[in-house]
């Protein structure tokens, strides 16, 4: 595993360094008062500064590349991409994961090339100008879109995140794994979908009173579908076209898929072309012996659809390395499927105590929001783990709670309390705490 240093930050003025838990996690007061300055820059002599502007650079000495069609990261960024994982081997290249590197990212936007993918049976190459959505079943009247037809409707654009409910689960696993942030958690993205809400679509159609589900399937090799309650369809579900501004790539379901803010990722249908009102649902193997939550007693949860109240801390964890005792920044992610985040907790002593960290605006409902909070590390061993709380009242449970209820081989809706070990070296590991 490739470890990336992490910048240290100072203190503009150490006074201002208020204590606010055990093991160094300072006050967000400081941070929000510009107490922080997050740079980590040697001091320089004025002579030396000026000596610094007065040889041309490599780089001054000639003209630049010219204009590009379509943009592309320096060539100087290595690293900054997807884990993939195909559990069946090249057998079934298209049955497998790819994981978003929560970890050497900031901000809450993920680039729509590193957002996370899971596909069942490889990503379909469609051509819009064949495809077709039906909406059909128990409507007045069935209707059939084109992409060019969609385009004409009212659109509405949102920040919302995308989470498989698989998400997080190698932390049920008896061992904790020693892998990047994102190879743990890296099954959520958050993106600015841009499309129609399917509620106008089914008004036109005209919803049959006896309707209660929505049937959603994909035109993919996998022809992956699953039911929708209705209420959740003329709520704020949307076929999105656009993510981030430009068509959705291949990957998240060219030219259109389904968005349900909030709902676990395998309910998005890409490659969306069909929709049937009924009056139950579908019944679907990704719905049944897939997806549901299984407890102790051996029965399962079916339809848990919306996704957890949720946190984890990004910088630092593993994958990066601190350069010794001195300030840092804890920045993290948080995120819930029912409403928007209240509040996150930071804690450097593994759970003795807790400070409130700073969240940065916007705090969207079933969008990501980042956490901020300042650390004076001492160099001596820490854990640090974060806890959000939700505007409905949820907060993120413990591991032992949410083992304690699900049992160890549940495998979604995993969203308990991440802890990362700070080693005396620097490095940080994952731990069950």
């Amino acid at each position: 595993m490739t470890r990336e240093l992490l910048p240290q930050p100072r203190f503009a003025s150490v006074s201002d360094a208020t204590p606010a838990a055990g093991r160094g996690l300072l006050s967000r007061r400081a941070m929000l008062k510009g107490a922080v300055a997050l740079g980590a820059g040697s001091v320089l002599p004025a002579y030396a500064a000026e000596a610094h502007l007065q040889g041309a650079l490599p780089w001054q000495q000639a003209p630049g590349r010219p204009f590009s069609g379509y943009g592309q990261p320096s060539k100087y960024i290595t690293g900054l991409e997807r884990s993939i994982v195909q559990p069946f081997g090249p057998t079934a290249a298209g049955n497998g994961v790819s994981f978003t590197p929560l970890h050497l990212l900031r901000g809450t936007i993920t680039p729509a090339g590193l957002h996370f993918e899971r596909h069942h049976n490889g990503v379909a190459d469609i051509d819009p100008a064949r495809h077709q959505l039906v909406i059909h079943g128990l409507v007045t009247r069935p209707l059939k879109f084109s992409l060019d037809r969609l385009v004409r409707y009212p659109m509405v654009s949102r920040m919302l995140f995308i989470e498989c409910s698989g998400n997080s689960f190698r932390n049920t696993l008896a061992e904790a794994p020693q892998v990047t942030c994102g190879e743990i958690h890296g099954l959520i993205s958050c993106s600015e979908w841009t499309g129609v809400p399917l509620a106008l679509l089914l008004e036109e159609a005209g919803v049959d009173a006896t309707a209660r589900w929505v049937i959603a399937e994909g035109a993919d090799a996998a022809t992956m579908a699953r039911s929708v309650p209705l209420s959740k369809a003329l709520d704020d579900a949307m076929i999105a076209l656009w993510q981030n501004g430009e068509p959705l790539r291949p990957e998240q379901g060219y030219p259109m898929r389904l968005v349900l803010p909030g709902f676990e990722g395998n309910m998005g249908i890409k490659w969306l072309h069909r929709i049937k009102l009924a009056a139950g649902p579908m019944q679907a193997r990704d719905e049944t012996s897939h997806y549901t939550d299984l407890l102790p007693d051996g029965k399962a949860l079916q339809f848990t659809f919306p996704m957890g109240v949720k946190s984890v801390i990004t910088q630092p964890s593993p994958g990066w390395a601190l350069q010794g005792p001195g300030y840092y920044e804890i920045s993290g992610l948080a995120w819930s499927g029912v409403d928007g985040i209240e509040q996150v907790e930071v804690s450097a002593d593994g759970g003795a105590t807790w400070a409130v960290a700073a969240l940065e605006e916007p705090v969207l409902a079933r969008s990501l929001t980042r956490f901020r909070l300042p650390w004076r590390w001492d160099g001596a061993p820490a854990v640090l783990m974060s806890r959000a709380h939700d505007r409905r009242g949820q907060v993120q449970p413990p591991r032992a709670e949410w083992i304690g209820r699900y049992g160890s081989t549940q495998r979604y809706h995993y969203n308990a309390v991440q802890a990362w070990r700070v080693e005396p070296d620097g490095t940080l590991h994952n731990v069950y705490a």
